[in-house]
């Protein structure tokens, strides 16, 4: 994998404006993923219009950058299928075939794609490219979804969440190292490493908060109160700060990473149901969906106020803005390196 430069800021490379090479002259859009109408608008955060709209298989849940920032992947989990957008573009290819995609990562050294196949109860290990099957991890737990990986790469810590669990997953054996019950009664979410590397922050939408896990020994070091139906994390450009979607309450909780605790709420004017977004190049706009709202928020991260609301498709899920600073793509809506 590539080498980390500075090891107490893995984000290193996601700092304002730091967009690779391999991106330039990119069109700057906001691509949603509608999961209810089974379709994918594009938004010119510029204007807040919507610049194109086109069908997908049955319910694309987040739309997911590749390793090497050329494509981004609709991911159609029932449809069971992976929609190639071009970045250079915005236009949709044809889609392929692959079981139950309801997220998509990629390993830190590019060789791998891993499909969450959460109905399925595997982590698929695919060609990043073809995306052909190479290898599938069976997990003893319902709802594999969210992850991030260590610094080294050598492991990521994935949540599943339907039964109260996080896994810890060998990256070269394909195996499951590590197994946690978060509580009998949580739903864990979104997963964030620390820009240190030493702790991994999981959304927990029963808890209403993020657990602290020290990733090295897998275990539980504290946990933050954020909001109700806490889940989405976002690492700001300057490395300083982590939003977290609270999606019950309709509010961003804003964590500071250097003393782990919450310094102020956003209440989104009017409510609604902030879900899965991303940060703009400048990292000054925090574009969500409202899942349940059939809107997209645009937030300033300057004091929090809501700059317009976009309406969209049925069930808005994991929107990625693009392109976004950063050396290559994990996956997810959006975690650069």
């Amino acid at each position: 994998m590539p080498p980390v430069d500075d090891p107490a800021n893995v984000y290193s490379h996601d700092g304002p404006g730091m967009l690779s090479p391999k991106v330039a002259g990119y069109p700057n859009l906001v691509y949603v993923p509608n999961s209810a109408s089974n379709t994918v608008d594009e938004i010119d955060p510029t204007t807040g219009r919507i610049v194109d709209h086109f069908a997908v298989p049955a319910q694309p849940q987040h739309v997911v950058p590749s390793y090497d920032l050329t494509t981004l992947w609709v991911n159609s989990d029932v449809g069971n299928a992976l929609v190639p957008i071009d970045a250079s573009t915005g236009k949709p290819g044809p889609p392929v075939p692959v079981a139950d995609p309801y997220n998509l990562y990629f390993t830190p050294d590019g060789r791998f794609a891993l499909v969450m196949a959460e109905r399925m109860r595997r982590i698929d290990w695919r060609d990043p490219h073809t995306m052909a099957l190479v290898h599938s991890t069976t997990v003893p737990c319902k709802g594999v979804n969210h992850a991030d990986f260590s610094t080294n790469g050598r492991y990521f810590i994935v949540s599943c969440e339907f039964d109260g669990q996080v896994l810890k997953v060998d990256t070269v054996s394909k195996q499951v190292i590590g197994r946690m019950q978060l509580t009998n009664n949580a739903m864990p979410q979104d997963v964030k490493m620390s820009p240190d590397g030493k702790v991994f922050y999981i959304a927990d939408m029963r808890s209403n908060g993020v657990w602290e896990i020290d990733g090295n020994s897998f275990k539980k070091i504290g946990f933050i109160p954020t909001g109700t139906g806490a889940h989405g994390l976002y690492v700001s450009r300057d490395a300083t700060t982590l939003y977290v979607t609270n999606r019950g309450e309709g509010s961003v909780s804003l964590i500071d990473l250097a003393n782990r605790s919450v310094k102020t709420k956003w209440k989104i004017a009017g409510g609604g149901s902030p879900d899965m977004g991303g940060l703009s190049v400048d990292g000054s706009q925090l574009w969500l969906t409202g899942r349940y709202s059939g809107v997209v928020y645009e937030l300033s991260t300057v004091d929090g106020h809501l700059i317009r609301k976009v309406t969209v498709g049925s069930g808005p899920h994991g929107l990625c803005v693009y392109p976004q600073p950063g050396r290559y793509s994990l996956g997810h809506t959006g975690v650069f390196r």
